[in-house]
C-alpha cells in the first residue's frame, strides 16, 4: 500500500515538473522567455533584469528572417519595484545572439509588440526606455551605432557592424513598460546585405 502511494506521489512529481519544464520556455527574473513562435531557439537564460544584474538571453537563429520571442510574467506584478523579484515594468536585458543563418548581419533590428504582430503605439506604455533621450542603456559590442524609434512602432535598430555566420552578437537595452502586462513579444529581424 504504502509502495503504491509513493508511486503515485512520484507519478504526480514528474507530471508536474514535465508541464512546468515546456520546451522552448525559460526562466530568468519575473519572466519567461519562449523560442514557441519557431525560427530561433534559446538555449540559455539568467539574471534579474536589474541593471547590476540584468536577464542573460542566449540564442540562435536559423536564418536571416524575422523571429519573435514571447515573454511572460511569472511572478506578480509589482510596478516601481526594482529589485528583480516582481514584474515590475523595468527590464534590463542583454542578448547573445548566434548568427547560424548561413549569411553575414550587417544590421539587427528588435521591435516590441503588446500584441502579437501590432504595432505597439505610444499610450501602452512599452518601449525601449522612451522616456531617456540619451540611450546610455542602449549597446553592442557588435555594431557601434543604434537608433530608436517610437512612432508608430517600439524599434531599435543596431547599425555600422557585422555578426559573421557561426559568430556570436551581444545587445543590451532596457524594456519599459508603465503599464505592465503579464504578455509581450519581442521581435529580431537581422538584416543582411542587399547585393
Amino acid at each position: 500500500m504504502a509502495g503504491a502511494a509513493a508511486s503515485a506521489a512520484l507519478a504526480l512529481l514528474a507530471a508536474g515538473a514535465a508541464a512546468q519544464d515546456k520546451p522552448g520556455s525559460w526562466e530568468a527574473g519575473a519572466y519567461s522567455f519562449s523560442d514557441e513562435l519557431g525560427g530561433f531557439r534559446i538555449t540559455g537564460a539568467s539574471g534579474k533584469g536589474t541593471k547590476d544584474d540584468p536577464i542573460v538571453i542566449q540564442e540562435e537563429i536559423l536564418s536571416a528572417s524575422p523571429v519573435t520571442m514571447v515573454i511572460r510574467t511569472i511572478k506578480p506584478i509589482r510596478t516601481f519595484d526594482y529589485s528583480g523579484l516582481y514584474a515590475s515594468g523595468f527590464l534590463h536585458m542583454r542578448l547573445e545572439v548566434l548568427n547560424n543563418s548561413k549569411l553575414p548581419w550587417i544590421e539587427f533590428e528588435f521591435e516590441l509588440q503588446e500584441q502579437l504582430g501590432r504595432a505597439s503605439i505610444f499610450g501602452d506604455g512599452l518601449s525601449f526606455d522612451q522616456r531617456r533621450t540619451d540611450g546610455t542603456n542602449i549597446w553592442s559590442e557588435s555594431f557601434s551605432e543604434h537608433s530608436r524609434a517610437f512612432e508608430p512602432y517600439d524599434r531599435l535598430l543596431f547599425r555600422n557592424g557585422k555578426i559573421d555566420h557561426l559568430d556570436t552578437g551581444s545587445f543590451n537595452f532596457f524594456v519599459t513598460d508603465f503599464t505592465p502586462r503579464w504578455e509581450f513579444y519581442l521581435v529580431q529581424d537581422p538584416r543582411i546585405p542587399s547585393s
